[in-house]
């Protein structure tokens, strides 16, 4: 009897994507409503008539969007034709949801994993818009960011950030190595905070800024800042900063992982 067909070898490959989380329940699949992840599987296993489960490099909360979000997927397929699966999903993706690119990695390459270092980006506003509105945090009353670029700074002094991460997650650590804290103006009446990490816990990133705005109000001191991080307790810290105004913006991943 003739031998049988040996199994075609799976290969990784890293996509870079971004979307509106607006009408999505987060990054990660759930019981009970439609995820990024869910869509960008069914996506894959039809194009490519195979099931297909992608795996990224963090795990965005409901309504929380991403200009860039990286996730790694395998598949008998080639790299040429690799390439030519952009232009098939996004035809297939819902609007909201757009693929850039698609690069063959190392085999043992991670999309979460692996990356080196996270940056995400947080709008506030003082004034009602009714075109980018949806993408801001508006408030209501005059905010010090000079005052809260001081809190932010102390963010580089420690590691462990309990106090900002949701209760009860499966981390094994909440400890992360902060690089970048800063609150920068864009233009008369918007304010971008940006802050880089490793990695990041849980609700991290809003629960950072909603105690900065606390700062930034008069609420809490320089000093109150410090305290609540060292006191390791989330409810020590502000509320968290509502998911709308938040953008997952970049990731990175050490050159030896591409083929």
């Amino acid at each position: 009897m003739p031998c049988e067909a040996e199994e075609k070898q799976l290969n990784r490959y890293f996509m870079y994507l971004s979307y509106d989380g607006t009408n999505y329940h987060g990054w990660q699949i759930q019981p009970n409503g439609i995820s990024v992840q869910e869509c960008l599987n069914k996506a894959l296993s039809t194009v490519l008539r195979d099931n297909i489960e992608v795996t990224g490099a963090g795990r965005t909360d409901s309504g929380v969007h991403a200009s860039l979000m990286v996730a790694h997927f395998d598949s008998v397929i080639d790299r040429d034709a690799a390439f030519a699966l952009t232009d098939k999903l996004n035809r297939l993706l819902p609007r909201d949801i757009a693929v850039h690119k698609i690069v063959p990695v190392r085999n043992d390459a991670h999309a979460r994993f692996d990356a080196t270092s996270r940056t995400y980006r947080y709008y506030v506003t003082d004034v009602k818009s009714p075109f980018d509105g949806r993408y801001r945090c508006r408030v209501f009353t005059k905010l010090d960011f000079e005052l809260m670029n001081k809190a932010a700074a102390i963010l580089f002094e420690y590691s462990d950030f309990t106090s900002f991460s949701r209760l009860h997650t499966d981390v094994k650590t909440n400890n992360c190595k902060i690089m970048e804290a800063v609150w920068e103006q864009t233009d008369e009446h918007t304010w971008v905070f940006r802050i880089k990490a490793d990695r990041f816990l849980r609700n991290m990133v809003r629960a950072i800024v909603g105690t900065l705005i606390e700062v930034g109000r008069g609420r809490m001191t320089i000093d109150g800042f410090r305290r609540v991080i060292e006191q390791k307790d989330r409810c020590k810290a502000g509320s968290s900063a509502p998911g709308n105004a938040l953008f997952l913006c970049d990731i990175t991943y050490p050159e030896e992982l591409f083929l």
